[in-house]
């Protein structure tokens, strides 16, 4: 008997929301054999059109594979969609990319063990328009072997990275990402807010932000690289006294906007002068993070 070849796997997709449907896509687009099943039966008819088989039930989803794809809208909904399937998912493998806490991704990989699946964790690093495309990834954590054994068919939707055996890792990456990438958007609408009442569009102060902000990532490493280290009063840095930001909480109140963000980052380094750290670098605002007040 031949080897399998990557197109022998049947795998199903459960949930056909936007990023559902993005992967079952994907997955449809390269020749893989793929079921796939929505609470809303309707949701399946585009992948249905293309070559994918849609099935009545989630139970009859699950059967009909061996590779099992959750996307759901949360934790919640994973479990009520899975829970009464717990006989049909012995022997099988389940990736489940639903956005959920890493106890949340602990817990559900700590079920499927119990139930004698595979169990893989992952996390979409992507908007459902950019999967299969560049600048797509998705992290996982959880089996190394079912991550090792399906790395082809995952590298179809992005990148992939793998964190290892603890199933929370990769939606801890996950969600620390998206806190630098929230603040990062909130500062922007700050910008653009305080710019406003002098006539300046959010386009025009975007074309200034986009290339002001990539620059300044460029800070990462050299933080980093003091965070690590331990040592704030490492020369070459700017100081937290330095960074005291209450001209620009002025500023915001004075163009007659919330002074929420801005007054967010000023407490962090306000702290941290406070206790006597005001001569060490900005980073140390990480210890005002790690210990809240």
């Amino acid at each position: 008997m031949g080897a399998m070849t990557n197109h022998d796997i049947q795998v199903s997709v459960l949930g056909l929301g936007e990023m559902g449907g993005a992967l079952a896509a994907a997955l449809v687009a390269a020749g893989h054999p793929v079921t796939v099943w929505n609470r809303s039966p309707r949701k399946a008819d585009p992948l249905v059109a293309r070559g994918a088989r849609a099935a009545a039930t989630a139970g009859d989803a699950v059967r009909a594979a061996r590779l099992v794809i959750v996307c759901l809208l949360d934790d919640d909904s994973v479990r009520e969609v899975l829970e009464p399937l717990a006989d049909d998912l012995a022997g099988r493998t389940l990736v489940n990319v639903t956005t959920t806490t890493p106890a949340q991704s602990r817990e559900m990989a700590e079920w499927a063990d119990r139930v004698g699946a595979a169990y893989l964790d992952g996390g979409i690093m992507a908007v459902p328009p950019m999967i299969g495309r560049p600048g797509a990834s998705v992290l996982y954590s959880g089996s190394a072997d079912a991550f090792h054994e399906h790395r082809h068919l995952l590298d179809l939707w992005g990148s992939s990275t793998y964190f290892g055996a603890d199933a929370g890792l990769a939606s801890l990456y996950d969600l620390a990402l998206l806190a630098g990438m929230y603040v990062m958007f909130a500062g922007f609408a700050h910008g653009a807010a305080m710019v406003a009442p002098a006539g300046v569009t959010a386009g025009e102060f975007a074309a200034m932000a986009a290339p002001w902000l990539t620059a300044m990532t460029g800070a990462f490493e050299g933080f980093a690289a003091v965070i690590d280290g331990g040592d704030y009063t490492v020369p070459g840095q700017q100081s937290l006294e330095f960074s005291d930001l209450t001209y620009l909480v002025a500023a915001s109140a004075d163009q007659g906007v919330s002074t929420e963000v801005v007054a967010m980052v000023q407490r962090l380094v306000q702290r941290q002068v406070d206790a006597g750290h005001g001569k060490e670098g900005f980073a140390r605002i990480i210890e005002s993070i790690r210990r809240p007040g």
